[in-house]
């Protein structure tokens, strides 16, 4: 598999991270966890900001709590919480309303999108090929 590209990146630029990435890399899914630790590891350095969405965090949340893993579930939320959390508002309804009608997008990657456009992230970081029809947002994948 590719190196995830995200070079061209200003220092310190926001990005919104869909959850798979983000459970790829914190399950140390064998496959797709080294395409995307470059991407955590330069966040972790301080040279790029995350924000999640609300339906991240509820997607990330949902295998340990299935798994009734309550202590890795809190440390998961401690985690997203530390970034960027991005509440469904009515105006990202709005907007990911416009998304899915013009785009025919699933409602949370619509959400995701419209989310990301609302606080001017970068990019979008996801492993989904829904996005590929978003242009206006740059899609790192």
């Amino acid at each position: 598999m590719e190196p995830l590209d995200f070079g061209g990146l200003p220092e310190g630029a926001l990005l919104l991270v869909d959850s798979a990435p983000i459970i790829y890399f914190l399950e140390g899914h064998p496959k797709f966890a080294p395409r995307f630790k470059p991407l955590f590891e330069a966040h972790g350095a301080g040279r790029l900001r995350f924000a999640v969405t609300t339906i991240t965090i509820a997607e990330v949340l949902t295998g340990p709590l299935q798994a009734a893993d309550h202590a890795l579930a809190r440390r998961y939320r401690a985690i997203l919480e530390s970034w960027q959390p991005i509440a469904l508002d009515v105006d990202i309804a709005e907007s990911a309303a416009k998304l899915r009608a013009s785009l025919r997008l699933k409602l949370a990657d619509a959400v995701q999108a419209a989310s990301a456009l609302t606080i001017n992230a970068a990019a979008l970081v996801t492993h989904d090929r829904d996005f590929s029809r978003v242009r206006s947002l740059r899609i790192i994948r």
